[in-house]
């Protein structure tokens, strides 16, 4: 009797270990041919991922709450994952940045995949600061983990708490030398053209008298959320040189932002133009 359950325990675990490669073989046949499975497997992957990354760190993280430092683990692991992915950037510019003083840092934002943006600039950008919307703290625990490493959370319904918490931030532009990372457009765009820039990054700068740091990001040609495309790709980060607010006041705020937005649309066009020839891609407009 008991060579007879033992064997009928091996014929269960041999049918179930079977089960388990045929469900594997099926979902890598399925990947393989969809690119919209493909689409959705990657970016589960990489939420998942970055999830862990960042939470994984966190008992390390509570020895110095608030730290900038807290995030260089994740970014290094984010970069990583993201090249497995077929994410791949090269940051040029690097020369353009003065570790010496705060500023605020200007980048155009196209996908969650901008994670790996900011992780490649964390390192080398020095002390730094996220703003984000006050939404992205109670996306458990990831917005733990970036309350750990400062980010610094702003309620865009209100206008008064917004601009409190800003000018607040603003201080430590001089005092701790911080760089405050801004996504000015406010939103995600994937087109041609950057969306409308929004006035808060600039009031922090003239607040501030700090330099303002536009950063461009080539268009994310390998990604393409309508059609469910996500492709491997190598993708450009172009620091540019500073533009000085020293001097400007509120009412210079308006050609402030038109001169920095057509800065950051002409080097847009042109790393997007490069971008799509290292990638050997053919666009039809």
């Amino acid at each position: 009797m008991e060579s007879v359950a033992n064997g009928e325990v091996v014929r269960k675990m041999t049918t179930s270990n079977g089960e388990l490669l045929g469900l594997a073989f099926m979902a890598f046949f399925i990947i393989t041919l969809s690119s919209t499975a493909r689409y959705y497997f990657k970016f589960f992957c990489f939420i998942a991922f970055s999830v862990v990354c960042a939470v994984g760190p966190a008992p390390l993280m509570l020895l110095r709450p608030r730290d900038y430092r807290n995030a260089l683990i994740p970014a290094y692991l984010c970069i990583g994952f993201g090249k497995m992915l077929g994410a791949s950037f090269t940051v040029r510019g690097k020369e353009h940045i003065q570790r010496n003083h705060g500023g605020v840092v200007l980048m155009n934002h196209q996908s969650a995949l901008d994670l790996i943006v900011l992780a490649e600039l964390w390192p080398i950008m020095g002390r730094s600061t996220v703003v984000a919307k006050k939404e992205v703290l109670y996306m458990f625990p990831f917005g733990v983990a970036c309350w750990l490493w400062g980010t610094l959370f702003i309620d865009r319904q209100n206008r008064d708490s917004a601009k409190n918490v800003i000018n607040k931030e603003a201080k430590a532009i001089n005092e701790k030398q911080a760089k405050l990372l801004f996504f000015p457009e406010g939103t995600r765009g994937n087109g041609d053209k950057l969306l409308p820039f929004k006035k808060g990054s600039f009031h922090v700068a003239v607040e501030s008298q700090a330099c303002i740091q536009p950063v461009v990001i080539s268009k994310y040609h390998f990604l393409k959320s309508n059609a469910k495309i996500f492709n491997r790709g190598q993708n450009i980060i172009k620091i540019l040189p500073e533009v000085p607010c020293a001097g400007l006041t509120k009412d210079d705020i308006p050609e402030l932002m038109e001169r920095v937005q057509k800065m950051m649309q002409h080097e847009y066009e042109l790393l997007s133009e490069e971008s799509l020839s290292i990638n050997n891609i053919s666009e039809v407009h």
